[in-house]
């Protein structure tokens, strides 16, 4: 990744650095409940899967509110429905640990206590036509009922007056800053600059304006990591079949290394000639 370049997946990150300050988790809450204005900072507790195990999946946000809810939100800013079965993967290890912590007993005859699940996705890309709810039987099984359903909530509209509101105007002034700028710092700057102008998430990004840079400029760029990992599995499998036909050509013996050597571009003139010398060995 060239240097100064800013990580593409830009928005989870600031999206999970936002919500590790109670203060803003708290803010979340409220505007998914507004009706509840007795929970305090301290009845909030973090539940967020953070790597179960090495290369896990592990989810954006999850939260519980004393005993009663458990919150998991993820961010995503390009639309695809498997985000219910990662939903649905994250609340059954989130309960596993649940039951765990509070010593709970799922093999004895008492019946345990959960808190009430609610899964949300904030979705800040560009689509048409937006569903308010998913789930798992609807999307995957058209409306059959099945032995276990999963309904996500969808939250995607722009609002200044509340905390999700905003980051999804953050991350869509992101989006048309990169637009104009690439995947530059300047894209970065001025996303900051405007969404502090129009106040949006405006006490954040002035607390933790320098940190909000580096995480945005610094963060190991996973998504370009996997492009190139997938492009060198394409390119090394192309090669093989590339090889294989080479070999074959050679074994009929019907053409010169050179005219192989047009048919399969992968391959150079020395390596051709390896092959069949390897060839004429195993004769």
């Amino acid at each position: 990744m060239a240097e100064g370049t800013p990580k593409r997946k830009i928005k989870d990150s600031v999206f999970t650095n936002l919500f590790q300050d109670r203060k803003y988790l708290l803010q979340l809450y409220k505007a998914l409940h507004p009706e509840d204005c007795s929970v305090t900072e301290d009845a909030i507790a973090d539940v967020t899967i953070k790597h179960v195990l090495v290369d896990a999946d592990y989810n954006d946000l999850g939260f519980s509110v004393g005993n009663r809810l458990m919150i998991l939100i993820e961010s995503q800013s390009t639309w695809t429905l498997n985000i219910i079965i990662r939903a649905l993967m994250y609340l059954i290890q989130t309960y596993h640990d649940y039951f765990k912590r509070t010593n709970q007993n799922l093999y004895g005859s008492k019946k345990v206590n959960m808190p009430t699940p609610e899964l949300y996705v904030i979705f800040t890309g560009e689509r048409n036509n937006i569903p308010d709810t998913i789930s798992l039987s609807k999307e995957f099984f058209d409306g059959s009922k099945i032995a276990i359903d999963a309904e996500v909530k969808v939250l995607y509209q722009e609002n200044e007056k509340d905390i999700i509101g905003q980051y999804i105007i953050f991350s869509k002034v992101y989006n048309e800053q990169r637009k104009l700028y690439g995947n530059t710092k300047q894209a970065v700057t001025e996303t900051i600059r405007i969404c502090k102008n129009r106040n949006v998430l405006k006490e954040y990004l002035e607390s933790k304006e320098q940190e909000v840079v580096d995480i945005m400029m610094t963060l190991f760029d996973d998504e370009q990591i996997l492009k190139a990992y997938a492009k060198d599995i394409e390119d090394n499998k192309e090669k093989e079949t590339e090889r294989k036909t080479a070999e074959r050509m050679i074994r009929k013996g019907k053409m010169t290394l050179e005219e192989i050597a047009d048919y399969v571009p992968s391959l150079s003139l020395d390596e051709l000639k390896k092959l069949e010398a390897e060839i004429m060995q195993m004769a």
